[in-house]
């Protein structure tokens, strides 16, 4: 079992001598209470009085603990009727044409992409091998947080050949597509070559990107993408909330 269900009722004390904010607290205790199965998708949370008198905190803090469970993709709250556990997956398919816009859009939901971080660095002999490259070789490295519905999906490192895609980081700051942004260097009809899926756990950065707990389990999904003429254009790394999707891979 990954997680446990809180024993008794936490007071205010109780948490604050936690060390941590009293509404991430009592956001972690439900996320535990929600994921060990406590309760069912769809069903009602307690009211936010009840919420409020268990923990001996105001309404305040419990709508601020609700809200942090809705941006980790754990509930939805319907105005007039409360809050509802949402513990359905995204089904993600991957197969030779694999792009995140299009899948989310497909399930009807708006998918967003943020350049969190980007750096040229020396390949290294695993991505220099995949990409086709010298080991020490540049490679332009991008850190993407992909979200549906502005609820974090992935958090993907992606390389690209520092020579040919040496403004990569810019072009996908404004084009917010991988997709988009290998069209801008004329590359179109790219296609998935292979893809490596395993399991993990968050460390403390891609915990905060995803808005999980650390060490809550994550899928890694490692791809290379070549173009219609086989030759190599990214690799990416991938680490998705395993909560929150369903990966099918397509033959």
């Amino acid at each position: 079992m990954l997680t446990r269900t809180p024993r008794g009722s936490p007071n205010k004390n109780h948490l604050l001598a936690r060390g941590i904010m009293l509404w991430r607290c009592i956001a972690d205790d439900f996320e535990q209470m929600i994921l060990v199965g406590k309760y069912d998708n769809a069903e009602r949370l307690p009211a936010e009085s009840e919420i409020a008198a268990r923990y001996g905190v105001n309404r305040h803090t419990v709508r601020r603990a609700m809200s942090e469970l809705a941006v980790r993709g754990l509930v939805r709250t319907e105005r007039g009727s409360g809050t509802f556990v949402k513990t359905d997956k995204l089904d993600y398919r991957i197969g030779e044409r694999t792009r995140f816009s299009e899948i989310i859009a497909a399930a009807g939901h708006e998918a967003e992409g943020r350049l969190q971080g980007h750096r040229l660095e020396p390949a290294s002999e695993e991505i220099a091998v995949r990409l086709g490259l010298k080991p020490g070789d540049d490679v332009v490295r991008l850190e993407i947080v992909r979200a549906a519905d502005r609820v974090p999906i992935s958090v993907a490192t992606t390389w690209l050949d520092g020579q040919r895609f040496c403004d990569a980081a810019k072009v996908f700051r404004q084009l917010r597509s991988v997709t988009r942004t290998l069209d801008y260097y004329g590359i179109v009809g790219y296609r998935r070559k292979w893809t490596r899926i395993s399991a993990a756990f968050a460390d403390a950065v891609d915990a905060g990107r995803l808005r999980l707990s650390v060490h809550r389990p994550i899928l890694v999904v490692e791809s290379l993408d070549v173009t219609s003429d086989d030759k190599p254009v990214l690799t990416t790394r991938g680490r998705f909330a395993a909560d929150r999707v369903a990966l099918i891979v397509e033959s």
